[in-house]
């Protein structure tokens, strides 16, 4: 009688908790939608926490990590997802990962993701963020090969944005790829300094609004023009 008693007391106890945990779970899904729906990104990561932790799944994690590294938690993000290369990787979780790296200024690792990205879709986009790490890591041939593919593969529509300025600000993705051209021609030949203002002069004259590409031609340009201090020197 004491055993029947027993398993009908633990019987009943694990279905109460089953039920609170599905309770807890519907309660923390109408959380979730509403967060979204105020715009409260600390409110649906909080949510979404918890929804993981009462029924974990990888669609869940990586969406945590997106979200994190959407507002620029970029270690957060890493926290939750990792930063090791996974061929089973989600699209969504390899992306956290790669922006969050070099977010973090991670260039060897956010390489690592970008290329797992570029292999499964290749595209203007992701050329331009492997040219970039490329020259940031040394590989000048490999980047002056995502450079070309850029150029040829970026399409009017298409924009970049840059954030050296206290305001943000975009510019047509071909243009941006013209003014790594024109570094990456300056770095293979810096007696034909001409060769490199050329193509920074395409790039602006597709985005005159280029911030990054006219300090690199005042640079340039001064490089070619030295002062008459600098020639004393």
């Amino acid at each position: 009688m004491k055993k029947i008693a027993f398993v009908l007391i633990f019987t009943l106890g694990f279905i109460g908790a089953a039920q609170t945990k599905t309770e807890l779970q519907k309660h923390y899904e109408a959380f979730y939608k509403e967060m979204r729906l105020q715009g409260d990104v600390n409110g649906v990561i909080n949510a979404m926490t918890h929804l993981n932790v009462l029924s974990p799944s990888t669609d869940r994690r990586d969406t945590l990590a997106y979200i994190y590294a959407n507002d620029n938690q970029h270690l957060q993000a890493l926290n939750t997802i990792g930063i090791e290369k996974k061929e089973s990787d989600s699209d969504l979780a390899v992306h956290v990962k790669a922006i969050s790296l070099k977010a973090l200024n991670r260039p060897k690792r956010a390489l690592e993701q970008f290329e797992v990205l570029y292999k499964r879709t290749p595209n203007a986009f992701l050329a331009y963020e492997l040219a970039d790490l490329k020259i940031q890591t040394g590989d000048n041939t490999g980047a002056s090969t995502n450079i070309e593919y850029g150029v040829s593969n970026a399409k009017d529509d298409m924009k970049y944005a840059f954030y050296e300025r206290q305001q943000p600000y975009e510019v047509s993705l071909k243009a941006a790829f013209l003014h790594l051209k024109g570094l990456m021609q300056y770095k293979r030949d810096k007696n034909n300094i001409d060769a490199a203002l050329t193509l920074i002069d395409e790039a602006l004259k597709l985005a005159p609004n280029f911030n990054l590409a006219s300090l690199s031609k005042q640079a340039l340009s001064s490089r070619k023009n030295p002062s008459a201090a600098e020639k004393k020197e």
